[in-house]
């Protein structure tokens, strides 16, 4: 089922309704409609239900979705509950799968990679600051083989992008049923299906703590002396904060490198010994901790040639 890759990329946001009945927004099933080019007889409903005298009306700022859905994925989920057949679901899931822009090869990194589906998926991101939200919003892209993955991948990213960590954090899976998705997938594709969405949800809360991590220590480092004249050595202690360390040692080895052939590194830094000690590594294997690590050096890896790295929890210390 999964032979997906999930990379972030904006989306667009409609304004909201500011009003909505018996405490919940109406279903937006024209937005939804012309948003993914389908027939719109799919969607329609009986409007008379709408102009009951006796419905409780309140602003939408009083309004909490029941599943902690953002705005774009709760229109998303009214309107393929909407939908009259589990084949009129499939063909929609394969339309959005056409409509999903392509992500960039550079993504297919094996920390990535989301574990537990029938096809392979990736998941890669961005957080960028929005002036509205005041606060740091996650863009999602991605990318399958399989053209009904793709088009459940496509849900994620359409429902989720342009939404705060919280607010991703905050989705409950079982909106799969209340869209009526669910029942038309296989065991195995379900099951991927809600691996895509922790995925999401785990890397968007990395995504953001990496950006207030940024910005915290923007311009703020008390990098003076010596430490002024290591880019290197300071970006890496700097991006490592984020995972909170107990304990961080980091060892410049370059000069006993000097001269080495294949001994690359940015002024004259090329090899670094790392020991870090932290509780982010908990439940996770070696390789995934040295995965997570290179997560978080990101762009400061191709600029060194070589990082030893020993990570463990405090409990293993």
């Amino acid at each position: 089922f999964c032979s997906v890759v999930i990379a972030w990329s904006t989306v667009a946001m409609v304004a909201p309704s500011s009003v909505v009945v018996n405490g919940f927004a109406p279903p937006r099933t024209s937005r939804f409609v012309s948003s993914f080019g389908v027939d719109s007889k799919m969607f329609m409903t009986d409007s008379s239900s709408s102009s009951s005298s006796g419905m409780d009306l309140t602003t939408e700022e009083e309004n909490k979705d029941p599943l902690g859905l953002p705005e774009e994925l709760r229109t998303i989920t009214d309107a393929f509950a909407l939908v009259g057949d589990d084949q009129k679901r499939h063909k929609q899931l394969l339309f959005m799968a056409n409509q999903l822009p392509a992500m960039d090869p550079s993504g297919f990194l094996p920390e990535n990679k989301v574990p537990g589906c029938l096809s392979t998926v990736f998941i890669d991101g961005t957080a960028t600051w929005n002036e509205d939200k005041e606060n740091y919003i996650i863009d999602f892209v991605g990318e399958s083989d399989g053209l009904l993955t793709k088009g459940l991948v496509a849900l994620l990213v359409r429902g989720l992008s342009g939404s705060t960590a919280a607010e991703i954090q905050a989705v409950d899976p079982e909106f799969i049923t209340e869209a009526q998705i669910g029942q038309s997938l296989t065991p195995g594709r379900n099951n991927g299906f809600l691996n895509m969405l922790a995925v999401m949800k785990k890397k968007a809360a990395l995504l953001d703590q990496q950006a207030r991590s940024g910005i915290t220590n923007d311009g703020g480092a008390a990098t003076g002396g010596e430490e002024s004249d290591r880019p290197m050595y300071n970006a890496i202690l700097e991006a490592l904060k984020v995972l909170k360390p107990t304990r961080i040692e980091l060892t410049d080895n370059s000069a006993q490198h000097a001269g080495h052939e294949g001994a690359k590194g940015f002024d004259g830094e090329s090899h670094f010994a790392l020991d870090i000690v932290a509780e982010a590594f908990d439940g996770l294997s070696l390789v995934n901790r040295h995965q997570l690590i290179y997560v978080l050096l990101g762009d400061i890896m191709p600029k060194i040639h070589a990082l030893q790295i020993r990570a463990k929890t405090p409990e293993e210390r």
